[in-house]
């Protein structure tokens, strides 16, 4: 089993021993580091090499939107999932457009950050129910779309996956839900991406619901 290196950026002491004690009893975690503000964080990241930093935004010297984008321009290999009290816009989409590779809120439950922390390490975008409903509102108001003319059909199975993602299922999720392997899962989306012009899970789902394709979990 590989072991996800993760580095704590958080001013809060109280807060960064609850959450180290919480990853620590996950036998593939290694908490490498911890550091109380942005700029220790930065610097930790290029030291230490974490496959994650779980970033706070509000921070001492350094806040977590700069850290993030220092971190995403000089260590492109490093994951850095948000963990915040803030779900304002003027938070969320900064902080996404500097590159983070996923935004949870501090009402997270202790199972749901384990799974985001993997599924992040994995290449995957998390986003917080909360979160993904600005995203998708924000991107069906900016996005300029193909015409469906012009768009090469989607397969019913194809469909299925998007609809199950839609849900925030994971690849893994998605695999056992519909009884194939996350492989296929990623060749579906790769093929998914290439027919609508998009780039990612998020810009597709937006993309499938705004056509009527599929409908967005709202249980």
């Amino acid at each position: 089993m590989s072991t996800i290196k993760i580095l704590l950026a958080e001013d809060h002491q109280v807060v960064r021993e609850g959450t180290r004690q919480l990853l620590e009893q996950e036998a593939d975690f290694t908490v490498v580091g911890e550091a109380s503000n942005g700029e220790t964080a930065m610097q930790l990241a290029q030291e230490l090499r974490p496959d994650v930093v779980l970033m706070d935004v509000h921070m001492p010297k350094v806040n977590g939107l700069e850290a993030t984008k220092r971190i995403k321009a000089t260590a492109s290999g490093i994951r850095v999932l948000i963990l915040s009290a803030y779900e304002d816009d003027h938070y969320i989409f900064p902080l996404l457009e500097a590159g983070a590779d996923g935004y949870l809120l501090k009402t997270t439950s202790g199972a749901e950050l384990i799974r985001s922390i993997r599924a992040v390490y994995r290449g995957e975008t998390v986003l917080d129910p909360q979160v993904t409903s600005k995203v998708v509102s924000q991107i069906t108001k900016k996005k300029s779309y193909q015409s469906t003319a012009m768009v090469e059909s989607l397969t019913e199975r194809e469909i299925e996956v998007l609809q199950a993602v839609a849900s925030g299922k994971s690849n893994k999720e998605v695999a056992e839900e519909l009884y194939i392997s996350p492989y296929t899962v990623q060749v579906h989306l790769r093929n998914i991406f290439g027919k609508l012009g998009v780039n990612s899970r998020t810009e597709a789902v937006t993309y499938a619901l705004r056509e009527g394709w599929i409908k967005l979990d709202t249980g």
